[in-house]
């Protein structure tokens, strides 16, 4: 049986998952993968078996890889940003 994963590598496993899933263009995405990220990981913070933190960590690891190709082709083919997301104020002419 392996060693499960220590909580660096976990930690770090979240933050490239988080910081992949904050690079989506398109809201509706980026908010959901947010939000499953964020599930996964409490998930398996609160699991106590060894075997279980592995499977969970490794399923992870090939969930990362599907979300960076998910957010290239999102990146390629991102639309208008929504009426919810924070846009930079219009400058009118005179605006200083």
């Amino acid at each position: 049986m392996a060693n499960p994963p220590s909580a660096k590598t976990i930690l770090s496993l979240y933050a490239s998952m988080l910081r992949t899933s904050r690079s989506f263009s398109s809201y509706n995405f980026r908010e959901y993968f947010v939000r499953k990220t964020k599930m996964t990981f409490r998930e398996i913070q609160n699991e106590e078996d060894p075997a279980k933190v592995s499977a969970l960590y490794s399923q992870s690891v090939a969930d990362l890889a599907v979300l960076k190709r998910s957010a290239i082709v999102n990146q390629l083919y991102g639309g208008w940003k929504l009426a919810v997301e924070n846009q930079k104020p219009r400058r009118e002419r005179g605006d200083t």
